[in-house]
């Protein structure tokens, strides 16, 4: 302590002699660039130290003998900061320190080392810098591919990356490759356990952990199933019969990931209802840990041994999953290795890679690999928890706005209301049922079948949209709407676009067809041009927006320009941006087409509040209202199970809106062909009562997918206990809004995230850092998912020095153990924490009804605390201080609530109330008190 009290002194002195250049480094406004010694082009030359606030510091590092002035797409904070940190030169460092955060670069190697005030150090740049910099040109652009490696403690966790299929939830020791694609959105931000994050400033293709691209199977020496050295047996079997064989070969490779490697299948064979194995033995030329990526789309089980390594696994045959795993291998031992495959329809895709052993040590550590980029460009965010962290995310990349109070209700959705009649009779029946809903979904296909993005309806299934759109309103309800950011080339659209260069035209030039009807052309627009965005919104605006439809579905938006397309191909369909080239910007494409849809509606409607929906995302999509789904995942439990692991990791990449196809979107055939009192159909029921009573506790509650009909009253009869279930939460969620709309508040106001992986409220307990399937909805609700068929108890994990409360029962149960818990069919095993004060509101069918008398749940045992926040809920009111609070709070010693002033106030604000108090006591009977307030301080003590 004494050391580090006598280097803030030397700071405080040793600064009136730093001027402008002293030697090898330079005090600027905000910070400190050092210069190395370098005598090479590929080793760095400069390194920048910019104070953003005491806790955030940008390093920026290059080669060259200047820094990039290119304007982020990402941050939007105005400058750094100027005043209340210094810098010293102290034993061939650079020490920068501000009020909390220390910053010391090493004159000789450009090494960074983050400490604590206290010289902690908090995070560390590889020995010798980690950085690694190679020149890559592309169209004619010059520039850098780019590495940085840090150091990284054993008790370290990583997490983020935005949200990944893999069912992989701590990342350390894991790889990842950051791109976008259906079903995956990445975000270049890691948050350590450590309080911490990285957001690391780069949009091209990225990967985390090992920078080597995973390699074929002929990196290993191959047997068929003979034992004859070449390959593995390819078995070809016409209607999965293994006396009617196509064809057997030997291969030595299993790459058929995309639409050019499928073109490697035998020509001609028979794909419906066909099977495949690869089959042989498997010899490694190094002893150790092998990472092994498996790229599956249909039936896809591996054995290695005789023993079943990848369960049997499941993806719809035109839009494939990956799937992780890791074997230990010795040199020079054979193992038996199979994959069984059944291609689920046509040409379906599939592949297995893996990565070579590398040490422990090496794999272990913090690495981040971009492919192009001016500069290796990073933010280091510390906190003393992890929503501190997330905050200083925010104060980089944008606020998080608060999501219409509608937004927060129920959702229905399928693929697709084809008429206008579809789409309000579903409504009127979740009326006419008294089942709470506030948005109804018109998926993609309601215009013309040769007119895509022409945003026209359909005038034969949509006679009036207008008249259509008024009845939902009606009817109490919202209506959002899917926007893609895709045009065929004979719309007056496209046109309109391509007069101006702003399309990417290779789809067309190509003649890529899509697969509607017999196909049509279309190219998608550039959204990183300034003029396209504003014309796209236009087009929205003028079509969609004018007519009334509420909110915005931007589907494809990574861009999907071709599906399955290999990811050279996709670049070469999307350049150049008006950036510059697609392998440069090819992540943020969803970003930009947020910020067309944001800025466009509140320049035109500056007071209505923007909801986006989007299928991709990237870091700062949270400052323009929009929210991020799964995409088009897959209807099996090992799905559902993934979804808790990727919803867990998006929120705390810093974006807090999240959501899912509640029982998936792409539909297993014997589920689609369940006939009643089949096992199927028993099966579908019970998997989607599972998912919505895990969706009811999400961000955002939303159904969706593809046939069967996904309305509640289609899933399952009246009466049934699938029914009863959804219909029960359905029902929860909205007595729940007061404390659900009070997070979303938090969001803005506190820069909270509302779906929390454990980690984030108990990080203390170590217990925590790998729970990946079950989380804190808020600061009160532990929310425990079932996600496997017929069961009816799971293992629930309590943390240590926190006591908790079954919701259903009010059993009190002691933390800093596991047990197994009771999970009857119609409910999900859902727990209160001690001290929690959770704000009910009476039975409402959708959110225009306001909620003015509260039931306030009060869990006793520990001291609490509550803030109910409201406003108008549609508006930025909010932005000009047009809200209110009102914080309860409770004191164990003395058994009493405190439920103070309101602060604040807004338009339709409810003057005089009742909150109905309810006692909940370890080991006894609940208790109520009833209180009527009227804006001014009051007192209850428990009622006995």
């Amino acid at each position: 302590m004494r050391k580090q009290q006598l280097l803030w002194v030397g700071l405080l002195s040793m600064s009136l002699f730093i001027g402008c250049k002293s030697g090898p480094y330079q005090k600027t406004s905000d910070g400190v660039i050092v210069t190395l010694k370098s005598d090479s082009a590929h080793t760095t030359k400069n390194v920048r130290l910019q104070v953003i606030n005491d806790d955030i510091i940008r390093v920026s590092a290059t080669p060259d003998g200047k820094f990039s002035d290119k304007k982020s797409l990402v941050t939007v904070f105005d400058k750094g900061q100027t005043t209340g940190w210094d810098a010293i030169e102290e034993n061939g460092n650079i020490v920068l320190k501000t009020a909390t955060t220390i910053a010391s670069v090493s004159l000789t190697t450009g090494e960074v080392t983050f400490s604590d005030t206290e010289g902690n150090v908090l995070l560390a740049e590889n020995k010798g810098g980690g950085k690694h910099f190679s020149d890559i040109e592309v169209e004619g652009k010059k520039a850098y591919t780019l590495q940085q490696v840090f150091e990284s403690p054993a008790d370290e966790a990583f997490y983020g990356l935005g949200q990944h299929q893999a069912d992989e939830f701590n990342y350390k020791g894991k790889n990842e490759v950051l791109f976008q694609y259906n079903t995956k959105v990445s975000v270049p931000f890691v948050l350590s356990n450590k309080n911490y994050g990285i957001l690391w400033d780069n949009y091209s293709l990225t990967k985390f952990g090992d920078s080597r691209d995973y390699l074929d199977l002929d990196q290993f020496k191959l047997y068929d199933k003979t034992g004859k050295e070449g390959g593995l047996t390819a078995t070809y079997m016409v209607n999965a019969d293994p006396n009617n064989v196509f064809v057997e070969r030997t291969e030595k490779q299993i790459d058929y990931e995309n639409l050019e490697t499928v073109k490697k299948f035998p020509q001609d064979f028979p794909f419906y209802n066909s099977r495949i194995t690869w089959d042989g033995e498997i010899e490694a030329n190094e002893t150790g840990k092998y990472h092994f990526i498996l790229y599956y789309a249909g039936y896809t089980t591996i054995y290695m041994d005789g023993q079943v390594i990848v369960p049997e696994r499941w993806r719809t045959a035109w839009n494939p999953n990956s799937y992780k795993f890791t074997v230990d291998m010795k040199a020079g031992e054979k193992r038996k290795i199979k994959l069984d495959w059944k291609p689920d329809g046509g040409i379906s895709y599939i592949g297995l890679k893996a990565l070579s052993p590398r040490p422990a040590e090496e794999q272990n550590k913090l690495s981040l690999w971009s492919e192009m980029g001016d500069e290796i460009d990073y933010y280091f965010i510390r906190g003393n928890n992890a929503d501190e962290v997330i905050k200083g995310y925010r104060t980089v990349t944008g606020k998080s706005q608060i999501m219409p109070k509608w937004a927060m209700g129920f959702w229905q959705s399928r693929e697709r209301y084809k008429t206008s009649d579809e789409l309000l009779g579903a409504l009127k029946e979740y009326r006419d049922r008294k089942i709470p809903i506030d948005n109804i979904v018109l998926d993609w296909s309601y215009w013309p079948q040769d007119a895509w993005g022409s945003h026209d309806f359909d005038a034969a299934r949509f006679p009036d949209p207008k008249a259509m759109i008024d009845s939902v309103h009606a009817m109490d309800t919202r209506i959002m709407i899917s926007v893609w950011p895709k045009f065929y080339y004979t719309t007056d659209n496209y046109k309109a676009f391509d007069e101006k260069g702003w399309m990417f035209n290779r789809a067309v030039k190509d003649s890529i067809r899509d697969w509607i009807g017999t196909g049509y052309i279309a190219g998608f627009y550039d959204a990183y041009s300034e003029g396209a965005r504003k014309m796209f919104w236009n087009q929205m605006n003028d079509k969609l927006y004018s007519k009334g439809i509420d909110a915005w579905w931007m589907d494809a938006s990574e861009p999907d320009i071709l599906s399955n397309a290999s990811i050279q191909y996709r670049k070469d369909l999307m350049t150049p941006t008006a950036l510059g080239p697609s392998t440069e910007y090819f992540n943020a494409y969803a970003l930009v087409n947020a910020e067309a849809i944001y800025d466009g509606q509140r320049s035109v409607n500056p007071n209505d509040r923007v909801f986006l929906l989007t299928r991709s995302g990237f870091a700062g999509l949270q400052r323009y209202s929009t929210a991020t789904w799964s995409g088009d995942i897959g209807t099996r439990w090992e799905d559902m199970k993934a979804q808790i692991s990727a919803g867990l990791n998006f929120a705390m990449s810093g974006i807090p809106y999240w959501t899912m196809d509640i029982g998936g979107f792409c539909v297993e055939k014997r589920y689609e062909q369940a006939k009643e009192g089949s096992e199927d159909l028993k099966e579908w029921r019970e998997l989607n009562a599972r998912w919505f009573q895990f969706g009811a506790f999400c961000p955002l509650f939303r159904s969706h997918g593809q046939y069967p009909y996904r309305e509640i009253y289609n899933i399952a009869p009246e009466g049934h206990p699938a029914y009863n279930s959804m219909v029960y939460y359905t029902k929860l969620r909205y007595r729940m809004m007061p404390y659900i709309y009070s997070l979303a508040g938090m969001t803005w106001f506190n820069d909270y995230t509302i779906m929390r992986a454990m980690v984030m409220d108990f990080g203390g307990d170590a217990i925590t850092h790998n729970i990946s399937d079950q989380y804190m909805f808020g600061p009160s609700l532990m929310v425990c998912p079932v996600y496997t068929y017929k069961s009816t108890s799971r293992d629930v994990y309590f943390p240590a020095n926190t006591n908790w409360y079954n919701y259903e029962t009010g059993e009190y149960i002691t933390g800093g153990k596991t047990m197994k818990v009771s999970a009857p069919y119609e409910r999900i095993p859902l727990f209160v924490k001690e001290g929690a004060i959770l704000p009910m509101g009476t039975d409402i069918q959708s959110t225009k009804e306001v909620q003015a008398d509260l039931t306030v749940k009060v869990y006793t045992g520990k001291d609490g605390e509550f803030t109910l926040y409201e406003d108008e809920g549609v508006n930025y009111n909010y932005e000009k201080d047009a809200y209110s609070t009102i914080k309860f709070s409770y004191d164990e010693a003395s058994k009493v609530l405190t439920i103070d002033d309101i602060k604040g106030e807004y338009n339709g604000m409810p003057k005089d109330r009742t909150f109905n108090i309810e006692w909940i006591v370890k080991g006894k009977k609940n208790t109520a008190s009833e209180v009527k307030y009227n804006g001014k301080k009051v007192t209850v003590k428990i009622s006995e």
